[in-house]
């Protein structure tokens, strides 16, 4: 049925009707029969080779088709007589010769012209032929074709002979009219087929009774979904380039609040709102009420066919003039098509020349022509101009039309652009350039009103040849931009359309690699192989994909860039912070971003909602139970996800209460409940730290609840304030909804509540492994399925110098990866193409019994393999091959089918398009093959630093600081506090005795007692005060060694290893040390040897003592040095930071472990970040990081919020960083001592005794020490 204008079907169905076909056999032959004149060719080399002797398995004639010439402008055209459904086609070369095919392209056509090209798996076009003239080759076609005409092309024929062909293609009849038989049943099916050449028009448009309205428009050459129920309408489209004059099958089928719509073989689904149709129209739009606004009224002009609704075929209905449907307008039975014939220009040696005298005349010269393409450069038309000895050039540029005139020697007269942007979009766009007397014009789309003017001081005539599209250079001009690759119609010279068949038939002009009658435009973005909102731009001949902003990376946006957890984050030695977490790395769930707090063993992903605070219950008015409902950020598949990879999971549930009974225990019904786990939630009747379906809170499991006789705190139902809290560890409940709280509106009654963020741990998938211990070993799991795109990553360690770690294989179709070598990864896969490898080499061995990273990815447009950290290696797909990866056989893992060159050693956290394969499981039950795979701190140890000690874990590794003056996740936390005069903490080495008794508290190294003959003093410190003591370290026998400032601004060591002899001083020539910056001393003593280091400058002195050890005698106050009586007296302002002496961390002892440490504290001691170098503002009592303050890169591998962070200070989501204010032990001590004395209370401090002393060089020889628990000691910092 042709629409040139506008017709419409309204009908009214009161039952929902569907049409069932029985797929009938089609596969009959219909070429053997055809008459003679059914044939047709571009030539023949003789009477005998003509192209009615081209049938399958005859030998009439010369055995079948041969042309004049071999050459790839040649072809056989076969007339079926009618309309077919073609479903396979079968070649075979000329009868008794060396003729044959060995490839060709297959087009289609219902009318002779503007013709379509075959395309299997929308991107190779060729077909494989034959190997001798007598085989038969048959191909099946994936989807059957619809048409009348056949036309072969010859791509490639036997190098020993030429072209010969003899043919068959085998189908059914095709019906235009359908007439199936309905059935009841509870869809919505609308079915219809249409052929346009315009690239907008209104297809079909159905109201419903509840106000829904649908439509289905052309816009651009694609196919929109218009969906309006109110306001706000929403939009989908699918398919593109819909404006080819080819027909399209649509489909809309509706199953409740489901709509799927395809548009050839391609579909989408979107939801839409119940309601039943009462009203369709075809062609436009036509409302029974009124016309939608905002909708488009443009009609639809083209043709229709076998248009169904449940069944119904409509058209039937519209000519037996059914009174249900009306049509407007002028509607025949029949498909009118216009007659255009295209021209396409594949690139890239292509040109048309035609006579220049064609297009000019005595006024100027006109010329004119219809393009479309993706590419934003190409040049269009160029010309010579004789008289003025000046070449013109058309062309794109930027996606955009210019004009340039050069002389020949390349001077430029006239440049300009002309109106229109963006002429790269696929659309039809027309140019028209005319010149007369002393004007030239160049319109762009007129119709639109794109035309630019200019004016010629010259004649603007042509004698010579019009080039369109490329330029046949036999004068070696260059053409200031590539060949154009695209197409063109509707070519006119002098206003006169060009027979372009003609050109074709070599009777008008010359040409070079073009295809006529056929526009061979592809759109590679429709649909997009762009994946995770990948935007796709596209040339002539390939596609790109714009990941920015999705959080994937790869030439189709395929891999995540994003960890899977804060546990891998953790192993690749990031800190606390926000990261971007993407649970199934390439599947369909997006990232979410997540806090990260890596401060404890266990590293916590916490998730946040949108009330983490204690709340007091305020009852609405009238309402007798108070509702609250949570709101996560993050959508439910991504925190459904994240639960179900953790290992642990937890939220907190609290609630306090005076008056106000929670759960009714032990037999009432509760008054309160919560909601939690997937979708809206469970009804939960316990507390948190209960178990579920206890109906009890956490002292009723422990037995100590305030009242016995209940099993919660507050069903005590006391005027005292009381608390039922705990911990909610079960996932399958997680994360809490709602909350509904019924006992709050009684007389008397207060409470409040708080749930917490969520907080999980562990990564099932990270550490999941298995070792596999021979190489005769493998687990085998389903066929992996990555057809279009396939990402496989996992870790493996091994001393093996190679085997596989992965295969599966199909008929003809595989993919490897293996360990070709001890340096070598190799990537190795078919998809019909012929084998690929993409291989990865090492310059370290990978055999090394340290996990190694692997990383690849086959999609569409390229493989690549990563390797550890190494540059990706690529490998790009054919442009023009198959792309299907087609897969049959079980997945091998460590081994291959054939049992050969298996892997030794383990393969962890082996991933296939984001899912993880689970090794252990199938470990367990498979001989050669163990789950878990010990060993982490070989590869993972290094993470540990500052004398951190790297400890194993089932499943992972955790470093332990203990020995460390650092704190943190990997012991790079600075332990440092900032201090007034008033703070004081000392340390005092304990007894061997009690060293023994108390050896299950902390760490020996805490409590270590000794007697030195040499010691390792390390300490950070930055303050203004001049001068001012750091440090002081004494025995029992007036020994002892102070770290100060002196009053010239200088360190100064003081050693005093004898009671008889004056101190030794040391200092450095660094001047400046109290300008408020971060310094770093370290003073290393071996005997009598001693090298102090000072930020950069190093000083070496030997001491001159008898005994160069501190020994047992408890100091006398009394017989305090004066000098530095007078710097303690004074205190300290300012920061110290990472002290340690020896394996003792008396700073870290004090503020970690307090209660458990031998120190005492005086006064107020908070921890600080004063020790950071990059600390702005050391002496601020408290600075808090807020998420907005934070810039960088969120999930690059960097967290927005690097932070220690407590229990305590996670509160609301804002991460708190407290500094801490600490002081000197002596400086305080002394200062009470001559308080006592009531001498130097106000006095200034005077200089020390000593001039400054030469400086020294650094001994950088590494000093050993030795200790012993003998003597008793006092440590002051």
């Amino acid at each position: 049925m042709f629409l040139p204008s506008k017709a419409e079907f309204p009908y009214i169905f009161t039952s929902h009707l569907i049409w069932y076909s029985q797929s009938a056999v089609c596969d009959s032959p219909l070429v053997s029969n055809l008459p003679p004149s059914s044939f047709r060719s571009s030539s023949q080399l003789s009477s005998s080779h003509a192209p009615g002797f081209a049938k399958l398995n005859r030998r009439e004639g010369a055995g079948g088709w041969s042309p004049l010439t071999s050459d790839r402008y040649q072809w056989l055209q076969v007339d079926l007589g009618e309309r077919t459904k073609i479903t396979a086609v079968a070649t075979q070369g000329r009868y008794g010769s060396s003729d044959w095919l060995t490839s060709y392209l297959l087009m289609f056509s219902d009318t002779g012209h503007n013709w379509k090209q075959y395309r299997q798996e929308d991107s190779i076009g060729s077909f494989p032929g034959n190997s001798n003239a007598d085989s038969v080759v048959q191909y099946k076609l994936q989807q059957p074709a619809i048409a009348r005409f056949l036309r072969l092309l010859p791509l490639d024929w036997n190098p020993s002979g030429r072209i010969g062909l003899r043919l068959e293609t085998y189908g059914c009849p095709y019906s235009e009219s359908l007439s199936p038989s309905p059935r009841k049943t509870s869809r919505d099916v609308f079915s219809l087929k249409f052929k346009t050449p315009k690239n907008a028009g209104t297809l079909l448009h159905a109201e419903g009774h509840r106000g829904l309205s649908l439509s289905l428009e052309l816009d651009r050459g694609k196919l929109l979904l218009l969906l309006r129920q109110g306001a706000t309408p929403r939009l989908t489209s699918l398919g593109s380039l819909l404006d080819d004059q080819h027909w399209h099958h649509v489909v809309l089928e509706r199953r409740n609040a489901h709509l799927n719509l395809t548009v050839d073989k391609h579909t989408k689904r979107v939801q839409i709102p119940a309601d039943n149709i009462r009203n369709l129209s075809f062609g436009t739009v036509q409302s029974i009420t009124s016309t939608k606004s905002g909708m488009s009224a443009r009609s639809f002009h083209g043709c229709l066919e076998n248009v169904l609704y449940n069944g119904l075929n409509l058209i039937e209905r519209t000519k037996q003039s059914d009174q249900q449907v009306t049509v407007t307008g002028n509607v025949t039975f029949s498909c009118a098509e216009s007659l255009s014939v295209a021209v396409t220009f594949p690139g890239p040696q292509n040109f048309l020349q035609l006579p220049g005298a064609m297009a000019s005349h005595s006024r100027g010269v006109d010329v004119g022509m219809q393009f479309r393409t993706w590419n934003d450069a190409g040049l269009l038309l160029t010309f010579g101009l004789p008289q003025q000895g000046g070449v013109v050039w058309m062309y794109l540029s930027e996606a955009k039309l210019r004009k340039k005139r050069n002389r020949i020697f390349g001077r430029v007269l006239m440049s300009f652009w002309f109106p229109g942007s963006a002429l790269n979009d696929g659309q039809w766009h027309s140019v028209e350039l005319r010149s007369r007397p002393g004007r030239l014009t160049v319109a762009v789309d007129r119709e639109e009103g794109g035309a630019a003017h200019a004016s010629l001081s010259f004649p603007f005539t042509t004698e010579g040849h019009l080039f369109f599209g490329g330029k046949h250079d036999s004068q070696g001009c260059r053409s200031p931009v590539s060949v154009f690759q695209g197409c063109m119609r509707l070519l006119t010279l002098d206003n006169t359309d060009l027979d372009l068949i003609l050109v074709q038939q070599k009777q008008l002009g010359n040409y070079s690699n073009l295809q006529f009658d056929m526009c061979g435009i592809m759109d590679r973005c429709s649909p997009s192989h762009c994946e995770h909102g990948g935007r796709c731009s596209q040339s002539w001949t390939s596609f790109h994909c714009n990941c920015s902003g999705t959080g994937h990376s790869g030439a189709t946006c395929h891999s995540s860039v994003y960890e899977q957890s804060c546990e891998a984050y953790k192993h690749n030695g990031n800190t606390s912070g926000h990261f971007y977490i993407d649970v199934d790395g390439s599947g369909p769930i997006r990232p979410q971003l997540v806090y990260c707090n890596m401060t404890e063993e266990n590293t916590w992903m916490v998730i946040q909602h949108n009330n983490t605070d204690l709340t007091r219950v305020r009852p609405s008015p009238g309402l007798n139970r108070h509702f609250v409902h949570f709101k996560y950020p993050t959508e439910e598949e991504q925190l459904l996800a994240a639960i179900s990879q953790s290992d642990h999971c937890e939220q907190e549930l609290s609630y306090h209460c005076r008056k106000s009974r929670l759960l009714n225990t032990p037999e009432g019904s509760p008054f309160s409940w919560w909601l939690g786990g997937p979708g809206s939630g469970g009804l939960q009747t316990y507390w948190g730290g209960a178990h579920p379906g206890s109906q009890q809170c956490a002292c009723g499991l422990q037995g100590d609840c305030v009242d016995p006789q209940h099993y919660c705190n507050c069903d005590a139902d006391r005027l005292e304030w009381a608390e039922d809290s705990g911990l909610l560890i079960h996932k399958d409940g997680l994360p809490v909804r709602s909350l509904m709280l019924g006992d709050v509106r009684r007389p008397g009654s207060e409470a409040a509540y708080r749930v917490g963020p969520l907080r999980c741990h562990g990564d099932k998938n990270l550490w999941n492994a298995a070792f596999f211990d021979k190489e005769t070993s493998y687990l085998h799991f389903p066929t992996f399925h990555g057809e279009l795109s396939a990402d496989i990553s996992f870790l493996f360690k091994t001393t093996a110098s190679s085997g596989v770690f992965l295969e599966n294989l199909g008929i003809k179709d595989f993919i490897r990866i293996e360990l070709s070598s001890s340096t070598k990864v190799l990537f190795s896969f078919d998809v019909g193409n012929g084998p690929l490898e993409v291989s990865v080499e090492s310059s370290v061995s990978l055999n090394d019994n340290r996990w190694h990273r692997v990383r690849a990815e086959r999609n569409v447009k390229e493989a690549s393999l990563r390797l550890d950290e190494l540059p990706a290696a690529t490998q790009e797909a054919p442009a023009d091959g198959h792309f299907h990866l087609q897969l049959n056989s079980q997945l091998f893992i460590g081994g291959t089918a054939s049992r050969q060159k298996g892997f030794r050693g383990c393969i962890r956290s082996l991933q296939l398009n984001g899912v993880t394969l689970d090794l252990e499981e199938r470990a367990r039950i498979t001989p050669g093959v163990r789950p878990g795979c010990p060993g982490h701190c070989s590869s993972y140890g290094s993470l540990c630093q500052n004398q951190g000690r790297c400890v194993e874990r089932a499943n992972g590794f955790h470093c332990d600081c203990s020995l460390s003056a650092y704190t943190g996740v990997f012991c790079h936390t600075e332990v440092s506090a900032t201090f007034k005069s008033s703070t004081s903490v000392s340390y005092t080495f304990k007894e061997p005795y009690e060293i023994i008794r108390n050896s299950s508290a902390l760490p020996s190294s805490i409590y270590s007692d000794v007697t030195l003959r040499g010691e390792n003093v390390s300490l950070s410190f930055r303050t203004n005060q001049s001068p001012a003591l750091l440090l002081y370290i004494s025995s029992y026998h007036r020994e002892y060694l102070a770290l100060l400032i002196n009053k010239h601004d200088k360190l100064e060591v003081r050693y005093k290893l004898d009671g008889s002899r004056e101190a030794e001083v040391l200092r450095s020539r660094v001047r400046g040390l109290s300008n408020g910056q971060l310094h770093t001393v370290t003073i290393r003593r071996l005997t009598d040897s001693v090298s102090v280091q000072v930020t950069h400058t190093h000083i070496k002195r030997h001491l001159w003592f008898r005994t160069v050890t501190f020994c047992s005698a408890r100091p006398d106050s009394d017989d305090l040095d004066p000098d530095l009586a007078r710097l303690a007296a004074l205190g300290f302002t300012g920061c110290l930071s990472v002290v340690r002496f020896n394996s003792i961390s008396p700073l870290k002892a004090a503020l970690l472990h307090p209660d458990s440490s031998p120190v005492a504290i005086t006064g107020p001691l908070v921890r600080s970040n004063c020790g950071s170098p990059a600390s702005a503002n050391p002496y601020a009592a408290e600075n808090t990081h807020h998420l907005s303050d934070q810039s960088g890169s969120v999930g690059s591998g960097q967290p927005l919020v690097n932070a220690i962070r407590t229990d305590s200070a996670l509160i609301g989501g804002v991460i708190a960083v407290v500094i801490f204010v600490l002081l000197s032990g002596l400086a305080i001590t002394a200062r009470f001592l001559y308080r006592r004395k009531e001498t130097y209370r106000n006095q200034e401090v005077k200089g020390v005794k000593q001039d400054d002393s030469q400086d020294f060089t650094f001994n950088n020889q590494t000093d050993s020490q030795h200790v012993s628990r003998e003597s008793q000691k006092e440590y002051f910092i």
